[in-house]
Formats: structure tokens, sequence, C-alpha cells
């Protein structure tokens, strides 16, 4: 993606370092990600940069997904010779943000399935296969199962989390999002909240680099980046702390369509945050089934469906196909069709006003925009595990009959609502396979009407803005001789099969990479299991293979993880092989299982 490329094309000098036991790097693989030995090493690695004869003492932090997650916490620490960060797609919040527990429910990812995969991976581009080497890599423990004894916030999570001691953050931080990206709503919470001065920039794509933006348009953000380093690794005056703070590109409305390219919109450019002129705009859902102001009180019945929700997508993040289909299935409020644009710059907050028969339950909310043709698209969406209702970190079963207020944020997002269209809010306990079932078949009454019924509180925002953002197109770049890629894992797109109340989701993802030492290629793939009248027996089988071609030698790397729960425990099995040239050399199993923790 010419990243240090450009830097160094700008006289900038860049590094960029595998972590100790991956990649090329030696020593033993870490315990999981974010480690103490992690942030040790990264500390290490600044201050060599710093006191290098051509250095001038000052270093930048930067990265994407992984990397930004790790330029937070690492300027969290506050090392003398961290200047800035750039933190592309990344959260404060291991817990209740990242992908192992979605808003602190379980959450099972190609991520998580693909890492342990290539934990096992001895150094390229020789891949030894020596007992050292294989012990170091290939024999440690898989990080899935460490996670999966951790299902409540607390110390594991919350060693590498800046939220919510902001004040930690002393370094300048430029963060960079995605409405399509699962991470994005670090953003405004480190806006408001760090002391440090910070900037950002949310645009139309997903999980990726914005210069390389899927979908587009994409920008030449790299432009930005140079000016940040200049500004605060060389001292240069380069005027950008005068103009806005925050760059947002306001959607407008686009049709239901996973293979969109481009969205529809335009920058907005904000001189401070929260965005100006902004409104926290009420909307109580009502007993005749729309959306407006407080009206009679009701109750709704809301039955529990464990298959519900894989219209709503992998994570909160990627374009998603019709909602509709998945709206018959749970509570839904429409206000009429509006009179005028609205537009929504921020993150909704919804409130549920609920009963419930079971100990536990899930509660989600969706907001979507309905055209007059009935096509829905989702704008944003949010969960709450019941049990997390007061704190994550000390859950509490829900007492079933007793009505509970359950405070349900929704995910950070822009959209412009068309005159002649509805706002929808979508209610439902499941949604699957995005988040594992909760145990216990149950239903759900929800109490709306009146002034302290369930309701939502939108983020309105003036539709046009004094101040509009234009930016550059990419600059193209080339791929060093020999290097390329091919194939695509992500966005996952699920193919659901319905046998009555059984119902299986799959995704299989492909790629390959290629240099001039050789040739890797990538497949993996998920099948989750569940059932309407037997919730608690929910299962997911995933399988990754990774094929190294070297010059006379080919290593196949493969892995075979499941998942399955009971009423009372997960059951983890997870098996990985290590063939070369068609002969087996090493297989490892693990098998534990685990209570269920609010889960």
């Amino acid at each position: 993606h010419k990243l240090y490329s450009y830097l160094a094309d700008r006289d900038f000098v860049g590094a960029r370092v595998d972590i100790r036991g991956t990649g090329r790097s030696e020593g033993a693989l870490p315990a999981g990600e974010y480690s103490e030995q992690e942030h040790r090493d990264a500390l290490e690695v600044i201050a060599w940069l710093a006191g290098r004869p051509w250095s001038n003492g000052h270093v930048g932090m930067w990265g994407i997904s992984w990397g930004g997650f790790n330029a937070i916490q690492v300027a969290a620490l506050g090392p003398p010779a961290l200047k800035a960060i750039i933190a592309v797609d990344a959260s404060d919040d291991l817990f209740h943000d990242d992908i192992h527990y979605v808003d602190g429910m379980m959450h099972v990812d190609e991520y998580e399935l693909m890492i342990d995969q290539w934990n096992a991976m001895t150094r390229a581009p020789d891949f030894p296969t020596d007992e050292d080497s294989l012990r170091a890599r290939f024999d440690a423990e898989p990080w899935r199962l460490s996670w999966l004894r951790h299902q409540r916030d607390g110390p594991f999570w919350r060693r590498a989390s800046l939220r919510p001691e902001y004040r930690r953050l002393r370094v300048p931080a430029l963060l960079v999002g995605g409405w399509y990206d699962g991470y994005r709503d670090s953003i405004p919470r480190m806006l408001e909240s760090v002391p440090a001065p910070t900037r950002a920039i949310v645009g139309p794509w997903g999980h990726s680099w914005p210069h390389a933006a899927e979908p587009g348009p994409s920008i030449e953000w790299r432009e930005e980046a140079v000016r940040w380093w200049d500004h605060w690794l060389q001292g240069r005056d380069t005027g950008l702390l005068s103009e806005p703070r925050v760059s947002v590109f306001m959607r407008d409305r686009h049709p239901p369509d996973p293979g969109l390219k481009q969205i529809a919109g335009r920058w907005r450019a904000e001189a401070g945050w929260p965005p100006s002129g902004l409104r926290h705009t009420l909307f109580h859902l009502r007993a005749d089934g729309t959306l407006g102001r407080a009206g009679s009180e009701g109750a709704h019945r809301l039955a529990y469906r464990a298959t519900l929700g894989a219209e709503a997508g992998a994570w909160w993040g990627d374009l998603l196909p019709d909602q509709s289909v998945l709206d018959q299935r749970c509570l839904v409020y429409d206000t009429e069709p509006l009179g005028r644009d609205v537009a929504i710059l921020g993150m909704p907050q919804a409130v549920l006003r609920a009963e419930v028969d079971a100990p536990l339950a899930h509660f989600f909310v969706r907001l979507s925009d309905v055209a007059p043709d009935g096509r829905v698209t989702l704008v944003t969406g949010g969960g709450m595990n019941g049990a997390h209702r007061r704190s994550s970190e000390h859950p509490k079963p829900l007492e079933p009959g007793r009505p509970e207020g359950l405070a349900v944020p929704l995910r950070f997002t822009s959209w412009v609502f068309p005159a002649g269209h509805r706002i929808r809010v979508a209610v439902s306990n499941a949604l699957w396979p995005m988040v594992w079932p909760t145990p216990s078949r149950m239903a759900a009454d929800l109490f709306v009407g009146g002034k302290d019924g369930s309701r939502i509180t939108l983020p309105v925002v003036p539709a046009g803005s004094d101040q509009e953002r234009r930016w550059p197109k990419p600059e193209e770049g080339e791929a060093p001789p020999g290097v390329g890629s091919s194939g695509d894992v992500l966005p996952v797109r699920w193919t659901v099969d319905r046998q009555g109340p059984q119902v299986s989701a799959r995704w299989e993802g492909r790629s390959a990479a290629w240099f001039p030492w050789g040739r890797q290629e990538f497949m993996e793939r998920l099948a989750f299991q569940a059932d309407d009248e037997a919730p608690a027996r929910a299962s997911v089988h995933g399988e990754a293979e990774t094929v190294v071609k070297l010059e006379g030698r080919t290593l196949v790397w493969r892995s075979d993880l499941g998942i399955a729960s009971d009423p009372t425990h997960f059951h983890y099995r997870y098996r990985r092989t290590l063939e070369e040239d068609g002969r087996r050399v090493r297989e490892r199993s693990w098998e534990e299982s685990i209570p269920r923790d609010h889960q």
C-alpha cells in the first residue's frame, strides 16, 4: 500500500518490527495479544530509534488494526521519545469493542481462527522445522482458549485498554476510522476525553487504509499524515492546528447492497467535538408500532429466536443486504415519512424497558433507513448483555418478571435520512452468528409509550455544513518487484441454510501472497450451527490452511477448531498439524470445558 516508501520519499525513516516470537523475529510466542513483553519490546525499539545518529530523537508510531491498538497502548505508557501516534481502525476498549466479546457478548471471528494458525508458523523466509523453533511457536497454547477463559471485563482486558483512564494518553493522536469498520467507537470517546491534542478522520470505508479504501471513495490521507509527522516530529509549522480538528464523511442514503463500491455523501469539517449544531433528539417506541413522541403505554411480546440475525453481518461493520427479511422477525418501530432531510452524526443511545422470563438475555437495537419502495438499509446498531446492565466486570443474572431499564449504545455513525423515507428501530434478543446465543428458551416483554417507556436518542446535526473538506485522489503506488497478492478474505458473507428450527451459517475465504523467496496460500472457513428449540446447544467448526511454497520445499499448516455449548459450559477443542513435502512433521491438540460466565 506504499506506506513507508511514501514517508521515505519525504525525508522520514520508517521501521516495521515483528512482535517477539512472530514473523521474522526470534524468541517465544507471547501468551496473547498486547502482552507486557510486547509493550516492553516496543519501548526498547522506540528508544533505539531515538538514539540512532541519523535520528533527531523524535519518534512516531502508527498502524492499522493491531498496529493501531498497539500505538494507543504504547503511547499511554509515555515513552519520552514518542512524540505522536496515528491509530487507524483501532479501539481503546479490549473487552467491549474488540472482536472477542462484541458489546460484551461472546463472538467467534475468522481472525481468531487465523491468528492461531499464523502463530504456529516458524520464522520467514526459511521456516525452520527444528525442535526449538517448533516448540517456541507450534506448541504454544492457542490464544482463543485464553479469551474463552475470560468472559467478563476485568484485569485481563483492562491491562491494555485505554478506556476509561484517558488521562494516561498525553501523546498527540491522529485517529482514523471508517463507517464500515467495527472499531470506530473509540474515536468520539478519545476526542472528548484524551487530554493530549487529538484529531480524527472518519470516512466511508471498512477495515482498510483510506488511500486503498473499500468501499470508496478513497482519499490521499498520507499527505495529512506527513503534515502530522512534520508538525510533531520535525517541529515544522504546517498550519495543521489552525484547521478543523475533525473530518467526517456524511453518508447519504444508499441502497442495501453488499457489493456497493462507492458510497454517496460529502466530507464535513468540524472545528471541535461534539459536532456543531448537535441536538439530541428523542424518539419513543410507541404502542401502535410507530416511532415519535411519547404516546399511550403498552407492552409488546418479543419471542426469542436464537438463529436470528445473519443479515446483520459478522460484526458492526461492512455493507449488508436488505434488512427487511430480518425485521419481519423482530419488533419494529417506524416514523412517519420524513417531511425533510434528517442528518445524524454521533452515537445514538437506546433505552429499553423490558422484562424477561429467564436469567440471561441479550438485547439488540438496529437503526435503519426505510425507503418508499420498502428496502431497508442498516445505518448502525448495538447490543447489550443483560447480565452486564450494571457492570461488565461483576455481571448479575436478570430477575425473571422484573422490569429493567437497559441502556444500549449504538455504534458511531453518520447518515442523512432523505425526506419521504422513514427512520426504523428494530429490537431483538438474538443476532447470530455475530453473537453466541443465550442458553434458555425465553421471551421478553418490551414496554413502550409514556415518558419512561423504551426510547432512542439520535444525534441530529444540521443537514448542511459551512465547512466542507476536500481531499485529493490517492497517489498510485506499485508493489516492489516480485511481491503481490490476490484473493479476498474479508468481508464475511454468510451462506444460510434453514431446516426448520435448525440453522447453519457458513463462510469461506481464500487469498494468496507471493514474495521473491516464495508463495503463501491461505484458506479459512467457519460453519456455525444453532437451534431455536435448543439454543444452549450451539456450535462452530473452523478450518484453516496455510501453504508455503519455497524452492524445492512445501510446508502446510492446518488448524481445526471446534467450540460447542450446552446449558452450563463451552467445550473447546483445537488441533494443529504441520506437513513438510507431504510428510507429517508435528501435531498438537487441546481440549477444555469452560463454565459459561453469563454468556
